[in-house]
């Protein structure tokens, strides 16, 4: 299942090769993941609600300080409902309070409904029982090393938290380093005591982002950043595990167990087998057979019961595609190998790629086509001179068609609208069989 050959639907006799498990295709497997990432159907509004709707049926947006088109986080967005305005996100976010910053999958914008979930989460750091790239026993040993730098630095602990009480809303710039024991570590964050502990804090749930200036983030107590109506009702862990498994389930549409441990709160599912049958017995998720080609993929894989209704429609031929570009991070294919199974679509990032070396580009972003990863556009926005530049536009083996090239240029086109650009400027390489509907 490579390229743009998509294969027939299921035939009835296939379906009957096991009788006590639903058999779909894969391509059926592949239209229901993109229906419930919302790539696929009727648009959302693109106001606050819409949006909402978009980041409640995703779980999470990611959150990366790449810039070199927008944030992230804001082209997820834009993929599932076409151009916005990114003041309804910042309302949400600052104002209405009906998502905030935290982590789920990896650093990221979450739903204020899920936060008896991040409560949870919060907690098992504090308590030094898990961190938040994992429930793990190495999990544990970093948290408790954590819990001991931050006794051994209370100091600062207390100053921070002591300004915000008298001063409100702080960037980090505004706290004294008065650590007594630099944070150690390999990577970037090595010996930056302030920034650590305004994390740490955060992932215990003392602290959140209350707001942005200058692209800096403002630190307020959480207390002061949750509305009232924030759930606070204390929910046991194991059924907070089959709410997040859910909630993977539903955002992947099909998916294996391992699929959803690595997806939504990733490698924090605690006896997640035991959730799954749970929630099996329940019906609230329903197994089901992977059929591509004449094999079948390995393993057990789940649809959550509320899509079978859907299901049903896509395998009656219901279903309406569209085209778009996607972020790296955007949440159809952040699990790269999920990626290749469903898409046949090897994906790795060229950020840190030297320029020579690079095959697709810097920032190259994928092109939904339907059902199909079809091409690769590598764009930049110029903000002082309001132009997107098209750097390279790859294409994947068997999707020349020149439709598809029309489509892809009518999806840069938005793109162009939604970042406010004046000018579109195909100045890379581009396939020979697409310039004249690129350029057209």
């Amino acid at each position: 299942m490579r390229g743009c050959q998509v294969p027939n639907s299921l035939s009835p006799a296939l379906r009957l090769l096991n009788s006590s498990v639903r058999t779909i295709s894969a391509t059926t497997a592949r239209r229901l993941a993109i229906t419930r990432q919302r790539l696929a159907g009727p648009i959302s509004k693109s106001n606050a609600d819409g949006i909402l709707d978009v980041a409640r049926d995703l779980g999470f947006l990611q959150l990366d300080p790449t810039n070199v088109v927008a944030p992230s986080h804001q082209l997820v967005v834009f993929s599932r409902v076409g151009p916005y305005q990114p003041k309804h996100l910042e309302s949400l976010l600052w104002e209405e309070r009906r998502l905030f910053e935290s982590w789920a999958h990896a650093a990221s914008i979450v739903v204020t409904e899920h936060y008896p979930i991040y409560r949870w989460i919060m907690h098992r750091v504090a308590t030094g029982t898990g961190f938040w790239h994992g429930f793990t026993p190495s999990g544990e040993r970093q948290a408790q090393r954590v819990l001991a730098w931050m006794k051994a630095n209370d100091s600062l602990r207390r100053s921070i938290l002591r300004q915000i009480r008298e001063r409100g809303p702080l960037p980090s710039r505004a706290f004294e380093d008065r650590s007594t024991g630099a944070w150690q570590s390999s990577g970037w964050n090595n010996g930056r005591n302030v920034g650590m502990m305004l994390f740490y804090l955060q992932m215990m749930g003392k602290l959140m982002v209350a707001g942005r200036s200058g692209g800096q983030k403002l630190w307020d107590l959480s207390e002061q950043c949750l509305p009232t109506w924030t759930p606070k009702t204390k929910v046991g862990e194991a059924a907070i595990v089959r709410w997040a498994a859910e909630i993977s389930l539903r955002a992947l549409g099909v998916a294996s167990p391992t699929e959803i441990r690595d997806h939504f709160i990733r490698w924090k599912y605690v006896n997640l087998p035991a959730a799954l049958g749970s929630l099996e017995k329940q019906r609230r998720i329903v197994p089901v057979s992977v059929r591509d080609g004449d094999q079948s993929w390995p393993g057990t894989w789940y649809v959550h019961a509320d899509d079978l209704v859907l299901l049903d429609r896509i395998e009656a031929g219901t279903w309406s595609p569209r085209t778009t570009l996607l972020s790296p991070f955007d949440n159809l294919i952040i699990d790269r190998k999920r990626t290749r199974r469903m898409f046949g679509f090897d994906y790795t990032m060229e950020i840190y790629v030297p320029a020579a070396k690079r095959r697709y580009g810097y920032y190259a972003m994928p092109v939904l086509h339907e059902d199909r990863l079809v091409a690769r556009v590598d764009p930049a926005f110029n903000r002082d001179e309001r132009r997107l530049s098209i750097r390279r536009v790859s294409v994947e083996p068997g999707c020349e068609d020149a439709q598809v090239g029309r489509a892809t240029r009518e999806a840069i086109a938005g793109l162009a609208t939604f970042l406010g650009a004046r000018t579109v400027d195909y100045d890379g390489a581009a396939p020979a069989r697409w310039r004249r509907s690129l350029s057209a």
